[in-house]
């Protein structure tokens, strides 16, 4: 398969220019010398249309793209912001958001990147941490930035995408102004270890991390991800995850943005996703487990056919994809669709992946009988190793216990898209990394990912849950995915999650479960009727059988912002225990 209109000359193109500069936005610019009038981005412009036509997009070439970006980085240091400086993005998802993302790393800015759905106490937590050394955002944001000033600082070179009320500072025009009058103003030199951009975790586990990531980090991700996926210049992603977006653009990607709400993708409308697929007729896309699941129900019950016939490449991650959803999925789109679930963290992604046909006729039937989920074989440059559970810090390999295949135990990880260390919540470096001097090179560090589970004899790891979700009682551990993939085959249960009462060492394990039909959790008889049904489920599995309480509940379970996908046991189990404040 070639590399795109250009061939060799594109590849060659690419490679001296990641060899020149280490900083990840110089991929855009050799993208832009190869795609000048090519499409990089296409956003919904105006409401869509009632009679399902084809409706307007606001087009945004690879050129322009460069070019805004370039004149944008030149404004920002023109008005005194420095190379190293962290400022926060507060700009909703959109071209807008990919030109000023870029143009920040140009400028060698630390991009601080919020989900937008974030609760108000993390959120303000997060940015405290963070000691940022200004804001980027919308008027709303600048608003509450200003009325939130004394938590900031050092917060003093902000800049309001839009018009400017009382709060001080320029605007994003004023800012590319300042590039227009200053052409010639040299951008910086910024290396690959330097550090690009601050991006938080989901928090499924606990407040929300800041990851540091280098450009390093970024173009080791970006190399990895398309090789694996075969992703080639000229194809159109429909941008479900809205971070993909910013991987489209270097790799000469058109990014479709689609009209819904990224910050709840469980709730987006399928028709407005099948028809900007067919308007564009895209090739690729990238949506969390929540997204595909809501899409597939759709079809399945408005027996549309193949509504996505062009889409061959379809990427899910953030939590398992059960087989049943991906055998769905694979009617719905291209015959010969390759559909893979990335595995990974935010501090260290991606670390392996799994073909659904893979899922479908072997691991998926392994899973619903409680083996664990496979996530597949690992990323060129990835090590992995399952060691003896630790709940405390390691400081440095040797203390670890390397465990036998097949044993359950923790994962830690290390390759060159694996992260250092979190800039916010700094005890945590102690508990996630761990050094390794063992090499003749420069020194090595371990992530451990709070993930359990197994390596099998083809080298897969077989995922078993978080590790703190793990529920200690007296007689034996439970593991949550094992253990809830025997339930979840229910016809009647949406999704469920394994949760600990009391305190670790003499935990009893809860199953809280959400119905398809939400309206069975307050129906006694019929909740009652499920519960019976699933405690004969739970008596005919040895991994179930000291199971035996359970909540059906009336509302769905609390998930993560980013995804919709990962579910937070830790709410539950406070909630069971009596904690909800």
């Amino acid at each position: 398969m070639s590399d795109g209109p250009c061939g060799r000359e594109s590849s060659q193109v690419l490679a001296e220019t990641a060899g020149s500069s280490g900083n990840v936005a110089s991929r855009l610019t050799a993208i832009a010398k190869i795609l000048p009038g090519a499409i990089a981005i296409a956003e919904p412009s105006g409401p869509a249309k009632r009679d399902g036509s084809d409706r307007d997009y606001a087009l945004t070439t690879f050129k322009t793209l460069d070019e805004r970006s370039t004149q944008t980085a030149r404004g920002l240091l023109a008005s005194g912001i420095e190379p190293g400086m962290r400022v926060v993005s507060l700009v909703p998802f959109g071209a807008q958001f990919i030109e000023l993302v870029f143009a920040m790393m140009k400028a060698g800015v630390v991009v601080v990147l919020i989900d937008p759905g974030m609760d108000r106490k993390h959120l303000i937590g997060c940015l405290q941490e963070v000691n940022p050394d200004g804001f980027l955002g919308i008027p709303k944001a600048q608003a509450i930035r200003t009325l939130l000033r004394s938590k900031f600082p050092n917060a003093k070179r902000n800049i309001t995408v839009g018009r400017r009320w009382f709060w001080g500072g320029k605007t994003l025009k004023q800012i590319l102004e300042l590039g227009k009058q200053n052409p010639s103003l040299s951008l910086p030199d910024v290396q690959t270890l330097d550090d690009a951009a601050v991006i938080f975790t989901t928090g499924s586990t606990g407040p929300p991390k800041g990851v540091a990531y280098t450009h390093q980090t970024f173009h080791a991700q970006i190399d990895r991800i398309r090789s694996r996926y075969e992703i080639r210049q000229g194809s159109r992603d429909l941008a479900c995850f809205p971070l993909f977006g910013l991987f489209d653009a270097v790799m000469g990607v058109t990014t479709v943005i689609p009209d819904m709400d990224p910050t709840r993708p469980a709730d987006v409308d399928p028709q407005k996703l099948i028809q900007a697929a067919r308007q564009w007729e895209v090739d690729q896309s990238f949506g969390s487990p929540a997204l595909w699941k809501t899409v597939t129900r759709w079809c399945e019950a408005n027996a549309v056919g193949r509504p996505f016939p062009t889409l061959k490449r379809v990427l899910s991650a953030g939590a398992p994809v059960p087989a049943a959803t991906l055998q769905s999925l694979r009617r719905f789109v291209h015959e010969d669709a390759k559909i893979e679930t990335p595995y990974g963290a935010t501090e260290a992604l991606p670390i392996a992946s799994i073909e659904s046909r893979a899922v479908i006729s072997e691991t998926g039937p392994a899973a619903s009988k409680g083996k664990g989920v496979c996530v597949g074989t690992r990323f060129d440059g990835v090590q992995w190793k399952v060691i003896e559970i630790n709940d405390g810090p390691i400081a440095n390999i040797d203390e670890t216990k390397e465990l036998p295949r097949g044993k359950i135990g923790e994962l830690i990880v290390s390759g060159p898209m694996v992260t250092r260390r979190y800039v916010t919540r700094a005890d945590q470096n102690a508990l996630h990394k761990v050094h390794d001097e063992s090499g003749d090179t420069a020194e090595q560090f371990w992530h451990r990912m709070g993930d359990v589970g197994y390596l099998d004899d083809q080298d897969r790891f077989w995922f078993c849950g978080r590790k703190a979700h793990r529920i200690v009682s007296a007689k034996r551990t439970f593991f949550t995915i094992p253990c809830e993939s025997v339930f979840n085959v229910d016809e009647q249960v949406d999704k469920c999650a394994l949760v600990g009462v009391g305190k670790p060492g003499e935990q009893t394990p809860v199953l809280v479960v959400q119905p398809i039909d939400l309206t069975i959790g307050g129906d006694t008889n019929r909740a009652k009727e499920l519960e019976a049904r699933l405690r004969d489920r739970a008596a005919r599995n040895p991994l179930t059988q000291r199971i035996d309480r359970f909540v059906i509940r009336d509302q769905p379970l609390p998930v993560d912002i980013r995804h919709n996908s990962k579910i937070f046991r830790e709410k539950l189990a406070a909630e069971l225990n009596g904690d909800i404040q």
